[in-house]
C-alpha cells in the first residue's frame, strides 16, 4: 500500500439483533467479558494502516455505545438508517470529509476480525478496487423448492461464504451506494452485491473461520465456550494485609470511605481489602507482591489511593491475555461493622476491576476479642483471586 493512501472503516452497529435473543442489541452484549462492539472496533482502531474508524449506530443507543467503546479512537458516530444498506451509506457520507482512498465496511457483530484479515482487505482493495473476504464451504449445499424438496446440488468447490470487512475504493462504493438509494434499491444483503449491481468486478481474498457473525443465542454460547477453552490455565492466588489504627475520622476499606473514630497508620491510604486483593492477583500471576511493584519507600505512593494498585494488577492480567474469574475478600475486625457496607464494597471492587459484581465477594468476621483485631488496634484482611490465562509451557 502506498504510504500516502488513506484507509477508513465504516463499522455498522445500528441493528437491533433480535435473533440473538434477550439482552439488548447484540453488539453491546458482552462475550468473554468484553462488549462485542469493543472487540470489533479495537482491531481497526489499533491497526497501523487505518486512519479513521466511522461507527454507525442507532441514535437511541448513544449512551450504550459510548460506554462500550471507552478508550478506543473513533469518529463521532453517524446515525444509522432503517436498513443496513442505509446505515452503510450514512457512514460513507460521514467519511467524505476525510477523503479516504480505501474504505473497509465491517459488521460490528463480527468481533473476532484479525489484523491479518484487515491487512489483506486493504491490500486487495488497493490492487483490485473491490474485494471481499471469503471462506470455503465444507458442507454439501442443497437448493430446495417451495415444497422443501431438493431441486439441485451445486458444486461446493465454487461456493464461498462471504464475510466482512469488505473493501473498496472509496469513491466507487460511495457512488454505487448513492445510485442504489436514488433508484430505490434497498434489497441488497451486502456491499459486494451493490458493487456487482453497479458493474464492478469483486475479487476475493482469504477470510478467517474465526471471523464469524454473531446472530443467534447459540452463537454466543459457542463463542463463550471457545474463548473459555483458550483460557485453560486456571490459577488462584492469596493475599494478606494488616494496618494499625491511628489518628483520624475514617478508614478506606475495599475502595469505600468508612466513617470511624480512628484512621489507618499507612504509607498509602491503608486500604487493607484492596491491598490483600492486589497481592492475591499478583500471586496468581506469579508476579511478585504489592511491595515490589509499589515500594513503601517510594514517596510517590505516600497517601496514594489504593484503587490504582488494583487497576494495575487487573491490567497485568489483561496484558497476559487473561480474565478474572473471581475476587474474594475477608475482613477481620471488631469495628467498623462491615455488614451494612458489604454490597457497596462489592460494587466498588467490581467497578475498579471491570468485572461483574457477581464475581466479587466481601465477607467479614471478628477474632472473638482475641489478638490485636480483638483489641481494636487494627484491621486485617485476607483475599483470594482466581484468574484464567492462555495455557503456555
Amino acid at each position: 500500500m502506498a504510504k500516502s493512501q488513506r484507509t477508513a472503516v465504516v463499522l455498522v452497529a445500528a441493528g437491533r439483533g433480535l435473533r440473538a435473543g434477550a439482552g439488548g442489541p447484540k453488539q453491546y452484549r458482552e462475550i468473554g467479558g468484553v462488549p462485542v462492539i469493543y472487540r470489533a472496533m479495537e482491531a481497526f482502531s489499533r491497526h497501523p494502516d487505518v486512519s479513521a474508524v466511522q461507527p454507525v449506530v442507532n441514535p437511541d443507543d448513544n449512551a450504550m455505545f459510548t460506554a462500550a467503546v471507552a478508550g478506543l479512537q473513533h469518529e463521532p458516530p453517524a446515525n444509522g438508517g432503517a436498513t443496513r444498506q442505509a446505515s452503510v451509506l450514512a457512514g460513507l457520507e460521514a467519511l467524505v470529509r476525510h477523503k479516504p482512498d480505501i474504505v473497509l465496511i465491517h459488521d460490528a457483530a463480527r468481533p473476532f476480525v484479525s489484523e491479518g484479515v484487515i491487512s489483506r482487505a486493504i491490500e486487495a482493495a488497493s490492487r483490485t478496487g473491490a474485494a471481499i473476504p471469503t471462506v470455503a464451504v465444507t458442507d454439501t449445499i442443497k437448493i430446495t423448492g417451495a415444497s422443501g424438496d431438493v431441486e439441485d446440488t451445486p458444486d461446493r468447490a465454487r461456493l464461498r461464504i462471504a464475510q466482512t470487512p469488505q473493501s473498496f475504493r472509496f469513491d466507487v462504493i460511495l457512488e454505487a451506494h448513492r445510485r442504489a438509494a436514488k433508484d430505490g434499491r434497498s434489497d441488497f444483503t451486502d456491499d459486494a452485491a451493490i458493487a456487482e449491481w453497479a458493474g464492478l468486478t469483486v475479487a476475493t481474498f482469504e477470510g478467517d473461520v474465526a471471523n464469524m457473525k454473531l446472530t443467534t443465542p447459540e452463537d454466543f454460547v459457542r463463542e463463550e465456550a471457545r474463548l473459555a477453552a483458550q483460557l485453560g490455565d486456571i490459577r488462584t492466588g492469596t493475599g494478606y494485609d494488616v494496618h494499625a489504627f491511628g489518628e483520624g475520622d475514617h478508614v478506606m476499606i475495599c475502595g469505600v470511605r468508612v466513617p470511624h473514630t480512628k484512621g489507618f497508620l499507612a504509607h498509602s491510604d491503608g486500604d487493607v481489602g484492596l491491598h490483600a486483593l492486589v497481592d492475591a492477583i499478583l500471586g496468581a500471576l506469579a508476579d511478585g507482591d504489592i511491595g515490589s511493584h509499589f515500594p513503601p519507600s517510594d514517596v510517590k505512593w505516600k497517601g496514594a489511593s489504593s484503587d490504582q494498585f488494583l487497576k494495575y494488577a487487573i491490567e497485568r492480567v489483561a496484558q497476559r491475555g487473561g480474565r478474572v474469574a473471581n475476587l474474594e475478600v475477608t475482613l477481620i475486625c471488631e469495628r467498623p461493622k462491615i455488614g451494612p457496607l458489604r454490597d457497596t464494597m462489592r460494587a466498588r471492587i467490581a467497578e475498579i476491576s471491570g468485572v461483574d459484581i457477581s464475581r466479587v465477594a466481601v465477607k467479614a468476621t471478628t477474632s472473638e476479642r482475641l489478638g490485636f483485631t480483638g483489641r481494636e488496634e487494627g484491621i486485617a484482611a485476607t483475599a483470594s483471586a482466581t484468574i484464567r490465562l492462555p495455557w503456555s509451557i
